[in-house]
């Protein structure tokens, strides 16, 4: 999971492209990268948060109306500065883009790409071979003026080849803008519009609250299978080009978007609050002795508000959050993990002692995060610790780009509720149900059939994702794994 954004405006982007970009850090805390063009690009990236990458010296330098920037959350690769984004490739005019997603089939793209065309990929980043791709079209079939139609035929050959996941924005050097997303709209994207009597500007982004942060009007979203281009004269081109079932991720209403934002017509905010209200209702059978409801700082706080409302019950924030570390979810390692929790989460002791405790939280993956909330919670005296998950079981891995790529890695997997609890030491977890999660969310966009929620039953929408592909994902995955271990112990 990513933030992107790309803006064609009619006066210096680096500062708006910085403020859009830390309204995504949430996105991705590993590395991030800004791309201008005033006739060359100029690129600057780096591994950390978006404020500590960027200063006057480098900032000062990247000069242009039209740029392109990225926070990244690695799911593939080691993490390294040459997998950050933005990429760029020189030919042909000079074609630079971000992404969000995950590509499935990137390592038989770059074999592909170099055996038949001589191309190397150089990293591990999907948006570097999607560039390649987009690039290889217009090569073949572009001339000096670039028609619109052959822009979309490029997004049309990128649809053809790279399977999975993508939201991407690519500028062509002095021609325009396109932003797309793939066929089952997987991934976000936002387009919106800045009028003007003269000339308008345009931008891009995963979330709306991004564009907001940068006073961009007429939001709407990037419709699945298609693009929207903007060309060097500053009209803009739409078309749908690839028509598959609609599957948007379920889990950014979940846990990834940030509740300001509103991906594919839904609120975020809005869908916590009412998945709050359906597993209000299903604790209400449990019937458990509750004294008081806290929310698993931040996520959670909009379901724990509304299930202490319908529960009649006291909510109190009990868990206060170091602003200063990051979202631990997307950070790698569990020993990480677990010292960031007990960095992050200081309990309010009065809120707990004696007390029967309701935790609220969006999701359980790992365990390890909810057993040690949940031992901060007994230390800080409670009696008895119940946790809610006002989402499903997560039983699957993804591979559309959220870092849950194997199996072993899901508490839930293979065991029970009950089961889930004695692992983490709860009294009682109560999950969401399936079904009920899925129809609470789609309450504000009924035209949305179904979501994409493989990490939940393990059905993936696009049909192409073998047990071979899960496979050489485990296999990547476990190799990275051992590489930051060694790392870690200075081998």
């Amino acid at each position: 999971m990513c933030g992107v954004i790309g803006i064609y405006d009619t006066e210096e982007v680096v500062a708006k492209i910085y403020n859009g970009m830390m309204n995504l850090q949430h996105r991705g805390q590993d590395s991030a990268g800004i791309l201008t063009y005033d006739g060359r690009f100029h690129l600057k990236r780096g591994n950390g948060l978006v404020k500590d990458i960027f200063d006057s010296n480098n900032v000062r330098r990247l000069t242009g109306n039209i740029g392109l920037g990225h926070t990244r959350y690695p799911t593939v690769g080691e993490g390294s500065v040459e997998d950050a984004q933005p990429f760029w490739v020189s030919y042909p005019f000079g074609i630079a883009g971000v992404h969000n997603g995950n590509v499935i089939n990137f390592i038989q793209l770059k074999k592909e790409l170099f055996e038949k065309s001589r191309k190397i990929i150089n990293s591990n980043c999907d948006v570097e071979a999607i560039l390649h791709i987009f690039a290889e079209y217009l090569e073949k079939n572009s001339t000096t003026e670039l028609s619109p139609e052959v822009v979309f035929n490029a997004v049309r050959y990128v649809y053809k080849k790279a399977k999975g996941s993508y939201s991407v924005v690519i500028y062509i050097a002095g021609k325009g803008m396109v932003g797309f997303r793939d066929p089952y709209g997987l991934r976000p994207l936002l387009f919106g519009v800045k009028k003007d009597k003269l000339v308008n500007s345009f931008a891009f982004a995963s979330e709306s609250v991004s564009l907001v942060a940068i006073n961009f009007g007429d939001i709407q979203d990037v419709e699945p299978g298609s693009a929207i281009y903007i060309d060097k004269y500053r009209k803009v081109h739409k078309k749908k080009i690839a028509s598959k079932p609609f599957r948007p991720c379920i889990f950014e209403y979940i846990y990834f978007a940030r509740p300001d934002s509103y991906l594919n017509k839904i609120n975020v905010y809005q869908s916590r609050v009412s998945l709050g209200k359906s597993l209000a209702k299903k604790l209400k059978k449990v019937n458990l002795d509750i004294d008081v409801v806290v929310p698993v700082p931040d996520s959670a706080r909009a379901a724990a508000i509304e299930i202490a409302r319908v529960l009649k019950k006291k909510y109190r924030e009990g868990l206060v959050k170091n602003r200063y570390i990051g979202r631990t979810f997307i950070m790698s390692g569990d020993n990480i993990r677990k010292k960031s929790i007990e960095q992050k989460l200081s309990p309010i002791a009065n809120v707990f002692k004696n007390r029967s405790v309701l935790l609220v939280d969006d999701s359980i993956v790992r365990g390890n995060t909810s057993r040690s909330i949940i031992q901060i919670v007994r230390n800080a005296g409670a009696k008895k610790v119940f946790l809610a998950s006002y989402s499903a079981p997560l039983i699957s891995p993804c591979v559309y780009g959220i870092d849950m790529q194997t199996k072993n890695e899901f508490i839930a997997a293979n065991s029970t509720p009950d089961q889930v609890a004695l692992k983490i030491n709860a009294d009682r977890v109560i999950y969401q149900d399936l079904n009920e999660m899925e129809q609470v969310v789609r309450k504000q966009n009924k035209t949305i059939k179904s979501f994409c929620k493989a990490c939940f039953n393990g059905v993936y929408p696009t049909g192409d994702v073998s047990k071979e592909i899960l496979s050489l994902i485990e296999e990547e995955r476990d190799r990275n794994k051992s590489k930051q271990l060694d790392l870690s112990l200075g081998f």
